[in-house]
């Protein structure tokens, strides 16, 4: 099976290798004019920024990319979980569920099904077959670095086939990608969870923790990249945290020590079925016996340790656009930054994400243009991660893969703000479409949840009894979004 699947990956490589040489050969200059694309990738990151109305936050570097560029209020992903999103961000379509959906595509290009179920080209194959260096560094798939093994390092074992020029994680003091994945400070890896803390905040610079050495790597590929005149980058970078365990250097826990946080809205267990669940990946860790769903002391703590995470990824998205800014592709380069789901942070009394709730569901979505000054800095309407691999595109003068679910942004940069948008996502055994005024959740068993998102009880109260006609309309809705999926 490893021969074949070798065999495979180097025929489409160099299939795609001569459709770039084509490509340069006839049209040089107009590969040269194109635009280079920076996507920055965070884990786990909820719109807790100041850009997003967050105030005891401390996100400078997000806050000037937003003031440049375009920022999306309402951006859903399409799993709470980072494999799935992933996929659904990297493909520009709705499927994988699941943390192996990425690989689980690899097994189908792998296996070479017949042309009714070809494997359509993932975002940076579209763009690498367009005559684009494609380099991803940290965690932009699901394994950082995107190789699968016991030590997620086996290159025979590409998460993306064809899609990378250069997929890079350097591990450092954490031995390998699995170690780096979970990582504390100096090295420290996660063998049983319960005897690693489920928050650390420890002196010393960035490179003490897992992002510090990424970061350096993703900016010495964005030098690399943008001293080529002749091929324009797709650049993909990824960075951990606030991933858990949360564990950033003391500095960044400083702005945190005295800081008012708000109360958390909607913090009650859900008393009907919902997608609730006990929050085991963050039970898991060492919490030195105490419950944040108890404990209003432990809880702030937590809140504040995510905080801190949130500057330490803020910091890293900084270093990565001074490169850009010092670099002679300044000018000419999209920037997005997004956010892979979302995470509670005690909203319905959950410390994680994996739910279909708001909270899980909704995360930043930042797109800088250098041909586009936005009418508004913030758009309000819905839109979606299957959305970026169509806008990308057309920002970049690329035709648009008619084999994606997504639809191009580009519009909103003119004001143009549809009507009538939603967005699907799923997980598990339920699926969820959220509109401008409800959510609704329908479970694989048939019970269902329906919202209100202008009454103040949010997704606290569930009136899905009281109004089957909507019920009706947006199943209708989900079912039709979700026809054609793969």
């Amino acid at each position: 099976m490893k021969k074949v699947s070798r065999l495979i990956v180097l025929c489409w490589a160099a299939t795609i290798a001569i459709v770039v040489c084509v490509g340069v050969v006839g049209g040089s200059a107009l590969a040269a004019d194109r635009p280079n694309v920076l996507l920055i990738c965070v884990d786990d990151l909820r719109p807790e920024l100041n850009c997003y109305g967050v105030d005891y936050i401390s996100s400078p570097n997000i806050d000037a990319l937003a003031d440049g560029g375009l920022l999306f209020e309402r951006h859903y992903v399409q799993a709470p979980t980072c494999g799935a999103s992933r996929y659904a961000l990297l493909t520009g379509r709705y499927g994988g569920a699941s943390n192996g959906a990425l690989f689980q595509r690899a097994a189908r290009i792998a296996k070479g099904e017949d042309k009714e179920q070809d494997v359509p080209p993932s975002m940076p194959a579209w763009f690498r077959l367009h005559g684009y260096t494609t380099v991803s560094v940290g965690k932009v798939s699901h394994h950082p670095g995107g190789r699968g093994g016991p030590d997620w390092d086996d290159e025979a074992m590409p998460e993306m086939p064809n899609s990378w020029d250069r997929h890079l994680l350097p591990a450092g003091a954490w031995k390998h990608p699995r170690g780096w994945m979970h990582g504390l400070a100096n090295g420290e890896i996660r063998g049983n969870a319960k005897d690693m803390d489920v928050f650390q905040s420890l002196e010393g610079p960035d490179a003490i923790y897992p992002d510090g050495g990424s970061t350096a790597e993703a900016v010495r590929q964005l030098k690399e990249l943008s001293s080529d005149d002749d091929k324009p980058f797709f650049l993909a970078f990824g960075i951990l945290r606030p991933h858990l365990p949360f564990g950033a250097p003391a500095k960044y826990m400083q702005h945190y020590r005295d800081a008012k946080l708000p109360v958390v809205e909607h913090p009650n267990k859900p008393t009907f079925a919902t997608t609730w669940h006990g929050s085991g990946e963050f039970m898991k860790y060492n919490r030195w016996n105490r419950n944040p769903n108890v404990d209003d002391e432990f809880a702030i703590e937590v809140r504040k340790h995510y905080a801190a995470c949130v500057s330490y990824a803020d910091a890293q998205v900084g270093k990565i656009l001074a490169a850009l800014e010092s670099s002679q592709a300044a000018k000419n380069t999209i920037v997005v930054l997004w956010g892979d789901h979302g995470w509670h942070l005690g909203e319905h009394a959950i410390w994680g994400k994996h739910s279909l709730f708001e909270e899980s569901l909704r995360s930043p979505l930042i797109i800088r243009a250098p041909a586009k000054s936005p009418e508004a800095a913030v758009q309000s309407g819905i839109v979606e991660s299957i959305d970026v691999f169509p806008t990308l595109c057309e920002l970049s003068g690329l035709p648009i893969s008619e084999f994606g679910n997504g639809k191009s942004l580009v519009g909103y940069f003119e004001g143009k703000t549809p009507s009538g948008t939603a967005a699907v996502s799923y997980f598990k055994n339920a699926r969820t479409i959220r509109t401008a005024g409800h959510r609704l959740v329908v479970h694989q068993k048939g019970n269902v949840e329906l919202y209100d998102w202008k009454a103040e009880s949010g997704e606290s109260k569930n009136i899905a009894d009281e109004n089957p006609a909507i019920v009706s309309r947006l199943q209708g809705r989900l079912n039709s979004k979700l026809a054609d999926q793969q």
